[in-house]
């Protein structure tokens, strides 16, 4: 999806200085990392500089490294230019399939699909216990993202331990990539990696803000990651970005996100949104939300919010199964949840 994703601030002609539209969050400390980064820039201390040098082919150090924090085999962990390439990896490996993909959600897995040949239909909910937890019997895949972008969703972990189990002939493909910004119970990637039929999506760049580097990884059975190696070109993932990942993962993958203070700032920033009465606000289970106008496209609020007030929110409306009323934003420091719930208030007063 070219176009139509959130962080679009370069089509405005006013600078941006509050982004909603990203469910990054944006004020993460990363003074240790940009420094470390700027000396392999220099190539400082005799060491040559990163930008003279290939990288690993392929990131073996980090996916060893990744696998010992995580208490798996190296072959069960595959790091990619960033959760996207992961994605299409994994679409092109498995060509052909007869897919299914939990509806609305992000759009890069049904583009990614029907890239290589998918046969791909929406489910707008997962099989319950009245249903033997059985998915439709063509279906050889299934795509969905918990927490679930754009709604902030978790899927119940047991709900999905019984699924997988009870449809061993579907792979699921679970993208984790905000497992870090909720306190819902989810897979770690050793329990997934049990399964032959489960594939882990995990992002660094939504972890740790880090859009530029494209920095995402793969975990799931070694079988199932012997097959999507063979599609991965030779250095896709740059010398920066696996720099930046052994740096982190050396000490341990510290958390960049005070996660409480980050929910607790995201309950009252739903509240106060509720509050103008205009707004639904979708329940969520991590930092980001979507929001549905009462009245109004949500094309012309963001279109309102960035050109006078610099503030930057996602229209959602080109998510499948959602309209022109629908806006996504993550939360950001409490002085910019104001900033933004007071020119709401103007938009509507208007």
């Amino acid at each position: 999806m070219i176009e139509g994703h959130g962080d679009d601030s370069y089509k405005y002609s006013r600078p941006i200085t509050a982004n909603f539209s990203s469910n990054v969050y944006g004020h993460p400390d990363l003074s240790g990392l940009l420094e470390h980064l700027a000396q392999c820039v220099r190539g400082d201390g005799g060491r040559r500089s990163l930008v003279s040098s290939y990288p690993e082919p392929e990131p073996y150090t980090l996916e060893a490294e990744l696998a010992r924090l995580m208490r798996l085999e190296p072959a069960s962990v595959c790091v990619t230019n960033g959760a996207t390439e992961a994605i299409y990896l994994i679409a092109q490996t498995f060509g052909g399939t007869r897919t299914a993909i939990l509806q609305p959600t992000f759009s890069e897995y049904a583009d990614a699909c029907v890239m290589h040949g998918h046969r791909v239909s929406s489910l707008y909910s997962l099989p319950s216990e009245r249903e033997h937890f059985l998915l439709p019997e063509d279906i050889r895949m299934l795509w969905l993202c918990n927490p679930n972008n754009p709604t902030g969703a978790v899927t119940d972990k047991g709900w999905l331990e019984t699924l997988i189990e009870r449809n061993p002939q579907v792979c699921f493909v679970i993208d984790q990539s905000y497992e870090h910004f909720t306190r819902r119970l989810l897979f770690s990637a050793a329990e997934a990696a049990r399964y032959p039929n489960v594939l882990l999506l995990h992002s660094l760049t939504k972890h740790y803000a880090i859009p530029g580097l494209r920095l995402g990884f793969i975990t799931g059975n070694e079988g199932l990651l012997v097959r999507i190696r063979t599609h991965r070109m030779p250095w896709s993932v740059n010398a920066f970005a696996i720099e930046a990942g052994l740096y982190l993962a050396s000490r341990g993958m510290p958390d960049p996100v005070r996660l409480d203070e980050c929910l607790k700032e995201t309950a009252c920033l739903r509240e106060r949104l509720e509050q103008l009465g205009a707004l639904e606000v979708w329940d969520t289970d991590t930092h980001f939300m979507l929001v549905r106008l009462r009245f109004g496209k949500a094309s012309a609020l963001k279109e309102y919010l960035a050109e006078k007030h610099g503030i930057l929110i996602r229209d959602a409306s080109n998510f499948e199964g959602l309209d022109e009323n629908f806006f996504r934003i993550a939360t950001q420091t409490p002085e910019e949840n104001n900033r933004l719930v007071e020119a709401i208030a103007e938009w509507l007063q208007e």
